[in-house]
């Protein structure tokens, strides 16, 4: 990704929320819902129990000019909510695609906020994706309603390993066409 990229990382409107860079101040926030086990279990990357400075670490690693990952913060101040209530994020591949990924805070499971920023994600395609793939664990349903809610379509069965389970775990695979 070109340094130009990141350092112009659009601020993402949604109803409830802007999705918004990053920074530091997260850092609190994102250790403790990333440390929480039925967050890092949904994910194929978090690990359980969650290290000190792993926070610190991927809020470097995500917002570096280098990094081939773009991600937002769900933040609802302005609309009177939390400042984190969880992440989305494009990891870029080649060929105007990339795959989404997404965590929100338990307290907010089952309120639609994840819907929401996948929906507005989409919609804002910063990236200029033609093609946008998203994997999720075959015991998270409500992953799989977040996106097909925001019409992505079904593609197939797979399986990842996921950190926090140290165990491979079956996954269902999606796919958007935005060109």
């Amino acid at each position: 990704m070109k340094q130009e990229t990141i350092a112009a990382q659009a601020v993402i409107e949604a109803p409830r929320m802007l999705l918004r860079p990053l920074r530091a101040s997260d850092t609190g926030l994102l250790a403790m819902y990333a440390g929480d086990r039925r967050v890092a279990e949904m994910t194929s990357t978090i690990p359980h129990p969650y290290p000190p400075g792993a926070a610190e670490a991927y809020i470097a690693r995500v917002t570096s000019p280098t990094t081939t990952e773009v991600v937002w913060a769900l933040d609802a101040t302005d609309m009177g909510g939390a400042e984190l209530m969880g992440v989305i994020g494009l990891k870029q591949m080649d060929r105007g695609q990339s795959e989404i990924g997404y965590w929100v805070a338990p307290a907010m499971w089952n309120t639609g906020f994840a819907s929401e920023a996948v929906r507005a994600l989409v919609s804002a395609n910063p990236l200029g994706n033609q093609t946008i793939f998203a994997s999720v664990f075959q015991d998270n349903p409500g992953s799989a309603r977040v996106l097909t809610n925001a019409g992505f379509d079904y593609l197939g069965d797979a399986e990842t390993f996921s950190v926090a389970r140290n165990a491979k775990v079956a996954t269902w695979t999606y796919l958007k066409r935005l060109a």
